[in-house]
């Protein structure tokens, strides 16, 4: 059998038992020995066939402790709503301009807002942000007249989620430098963000399993009870 490599072997925990959320983060914090801040990650398995639109599961939770990320954010708007994105944060602002930089391969953002008159525009576009999660979607937040909110939730803790094709969604709820309380906080705000958006199709036991983990670090089980 090969030998593991050194750092999975320092590996600790029980990685087949169900922990509390409070256990399984105290766990991962402590599997999180990189020499750089590593991020916490969830997985959530859900009891739906996303392969039906009765049971699809997407939207956008504000993460109370925030996610640790520096977001950088591209907003479409014009004139005054330009304006307030520059105020707001916002890296990147304009309309044809902006449209033509990224049609031309520019992708140095991470969210992309929108104000609903420039959507005729950003449509355009939707080969390039669209297979990267990019585009923007009045059902997400990013698709607003109000821009300048929409900018800084983005960079205060606005964490986007969609069910795949598995019926698993994946998102970062903080860095191993948060405190355990806050990171509880982050997933307890992210499930019950999952609650709210349960499909009218899906049947059964909705939440089914729970996993956590940092970038390079071991995954723990999470009780579901756990979490409320």
């Amino acid at each position: 059998m090969a030998k593991q490599p050194k750092r999975i072997a320092a590996w600790t925990g029980d990685r087949e038992a169900t922990h509390s959320v409070e256990a399984a983060i105290a766990l991962v914090k402590a599997n999180a020995k990189a020499k750089f801040d590593e991020s916490i990650e969830i997985s959530v398995n859900l009891g739906v066939d996303p392969r039906h639109a009765d049971q699809q599961v997407r939207g956008v939770v504000n993460l109370p402790s925030g996610t640790g990320r520096d977001v950088r954010v591209a907003v479409f708007a014009k004139d005054a709503k330009a304006a307030e994105a520059t105020a707001a944060g916002a890296e990147h602002v304009g309309a044809e301009d902006l449209y033509e930089k990224i049609a031309g391969g520019f992708m140095d953002f991470d969210r992309v807002i929108a104000s609903p008159d420039m959507m005729a525009l950003v449509g355009r576009l939707g080969k390039v942000l669209g297979p990267r999660g990019l585009m923007p979607n009045p059902k997400v937040g990013t698709v607003t007249p109000n821009v300048a909110q929409a900018v800084k939730d983005a960079k205060g803790g606005a964490v986007e989620f969609r069910v795949e094709k598995a019926g698993i969604v994946h998102a970062g709820i903080g860095k191993a430098s948060f405190t355990d309380e806050a990171l509880v906080i982050n997933v307890k705000a992210l499930i019950d963000a999952l609650n709210k958006a349960k499909p009218s199709g899906a049947k059964g036991v909705y939440v089914k399993r729970i996993g956590l983990s940092s970038t390079m670090g071991p995954g723990f089980k999470v009780d579901t009870a756990s979490v409320g």
